[in-house]
């Protein structure tokens, strides 16, 4: 099958391959106040181009400083795209993912003599037997080796061979990882235990400052990764003026050369994969079974875990530290509270000497900036930075305008975009809040999507699937938008009435407004260069999601 995604997933491999070696050689030149020749040509030598190409290719980046900027960008048939009818396109896919890619390791003569039978079998005339094995090479090596030599010889040749991070200076190196918070947290509303948060933490090997953070009620997922690396890189002063800690130094920032991480399923995504290689991180993966490949962050979850057991409702890190304790009975934190909690002890920690360095983390961060060979970087727009990260989906714009989910969004310039095409374009979403989506448009810009009903109640992913498979249950087996939105609005009807009875219902409907005001839908900076039709008319009633009332 064709490769679908957004425009960097569809990148083909080799030309992003390219791309991500001139970006670390191209980058350098642009933070240079002026373009030595000699410099010119040393990356003229490295990369194998000419001087002026460098120069294209420096002027390229400085405009738009992401590795897809240095692209080829040739005339013609689109490079890493078929020529092919989507016809014999589809067959050649079919025969290499269903006989090629399999074992025992079919050679590539017989691969061609079963795609001339199957476009025999077809009545179609067979390609050359020079295309069929250009397809077979492009298949990703890793994908192939797994499929014809199994996961480990995979595993064997792909795997880091790196035993140590040590950094030299900032953001050069950080860890991540999730662990659950060893507290019990409250609702707001009733101030009764709702279940432990789970805590996603960064750390700068350089320096052990922490760059970000993220609690959610979540369970690890690629989102709340998405939202931890936008929480780390972006500048925290508006953040912390939002929970009132304007006094809180808080000045780690900036976009990491390389982030070190395990092998959690949310760690392998493509959004993260790509999205990370737009902005020139490099994804770091320690190897299986071997946790002191990530003692930085394993040491700092340690430390953080060991100063919440000094608050009321902590479970401890076992049974017999807990004892007697009545963890529930003791809890008070919300989990706004505890994340404010976080921050202040995240202040108090930064400002304590570390035991290895012999200075406190932020003066270790202050006096080592010196030591990076280049400035510190920033995501160029900051609106749009997580939408890098967020899963998404394939759908045409029609003129009822996009589905997604069971629901229709609309969007005033979608109209345009509805005629005369019926190609299908990434649509990003996020799963805390599906109240709007963000359309990628083919310039590389994002057009911020909301329900077409603007009367319908933000929900989110979690309880759209809860919806649906409760409708599946009666009997309902062709599903629209209203039906999916009555059987949200009863399930929370179910969780009022019972949210004073109940820890689960109470951690249900907290669940779901944290996860709304977390997920907000990100407001596009720049309005993308089509006639823009007057938008319908929004509800007169403001809708609130969710309205929790504590009952008498």
């Amino acid at each position: 099958m064709a490769d679908l995604g957004t425009l960097l997933t569809m990148i083909p491999p080799a030309a992003w391959q390219e791309a991500c070696e001139r970006e670390a050689v191209i980058r350098p030149l642009t933070e240079r106040p002026k373009l030595t020749r000699a410099a010119v040509e040393c990356a003229a030598a490295e990369l194998g181009l000419s001087r002026s190409r460098i120069f294209e290719l420096v002027g390229r980046y400085r405009a738009k400083s992401v590795a897809s900027s240095l692209l080829d960008q040739g005339r013609g048939f689109p490079k890493g795209q078929h020529r092919l009818s989507a016809r014999l396109d589809g067959i050649i896919s079919a025969e290499i993912d269903g006989f090629y890619l399999a074992r025992p390791k079919p050679s590539l003569a017989q691969l061609v003599r079963s795609v001339r039978h199957a476009c025999q079998s077809e009545g179609i005339e067979a390609p050359s037997r020079n295309t069929i094995v250009a397809r077979a090479r492009e298949v990703d090596a890793k994908r192939s080796i797994a499929a014809r030599d199994g996961s480990k010889a995979a595993a064997d040749r792909f795997r880091p061979v790196t035993r140590s991070f040590d950094a030299e200076y900032p953001l050069q190196v950080v860890q991540m990882d999730h662990t659950p918070a060893d507290v019990i947290i409250v609702d707001e509303h009733f101030r009764r235990p709702l279940g432990r948060p789970i805590l996603t933490l960064q750390i700068d090997v350089a320096t052990r400052t922490i760059p970000g953070f993220y609690v959610s009620l979540e369970h690890p997922s690629a989102t709340s990764v998405g939202m931890a690396i936008r929480h780390a890189v972006l500048p925290k002063t508006a953040w912390l003026q939002e929970r009132d800690l304007d006094l809180v130094e808080y000045p780690v920032a900036g976009i990491p050369d390389a982030l070190h991480l395990d092998n959690a399923k949310e760690f392998h995504s493509l959004a993260l994969n790509r999205g990370c290689r737009q902005h020139g991180i490099e994804l770091i993966y320690r190897p299986v079974r071997t946790p002191h490949y990530g003692g930085h962050i394993e040491r700092l979850i340690g430390t953080t875990v060991g100063e919440i057991h000094l608050l009321p409702g902590t479970t401890f890190s076992n049974v017999k530290a807990k004892g007697d304790y009545n963890a529930e009975g003791k809890a008070c934190l919300t989990l706004p509270e505890f994340e404010r909690w976080l921050t202040l002890q995240i202040a108090v920690y930064h400002a304590t000497i570390h035991g290895e360095l012999g200075v406190p983390p932020l003066t270790a961060w202050h006096d080592a900036l010196a030591k990076r060979p280049t400035a510190l970087r920033y995501p160029i727009n900051d609106a749009a930075f997580l939408l890098n990260f967020l899963p998404f989906e394939m759908r045409k714009v029609r003129r009822e305008g996009i589905e997604l989910f069971h629901a229709f969004y609309w969007h005033g310039t979608l109209a345009a975009l509805a005629v005369g095409t019926d190609r299908k374009r990434p649509v990003k979403y996020n799963p805390l809040n599906l109240s709007a989506v963000y359309l990628e448009l083919s310039d590389g810009e994002h057009l911020t999507v909301p329900l077409r009903d603007r009367r319908r109640p933000a929900i989110t992913k979690f309880e759209h699937d809860a919806a649906v498979k409760a409708l599946r249950e009666r009997g309902r087996m062709a599903l629209d938008e209203h039906q999916i939105f009555e059987m949200v609005k009863e399930q929370r009807t179910i969780v009022r009435d019972a949210i004073a009875r109940t820890k689960t219902a109470r951690k249900a409907a907290q669940r779901t407004v944290y996860a709304l005001s977390a997920g907000a839908p990100v407001i596009a900076p720049t309005e993308p260069r089509l006639p823009k039709p007057p938008d319908p008319p929004a509800a007169t009633e403001k809708v609130v999601p969710f309205d929790i009332e504590e009952r008498g």
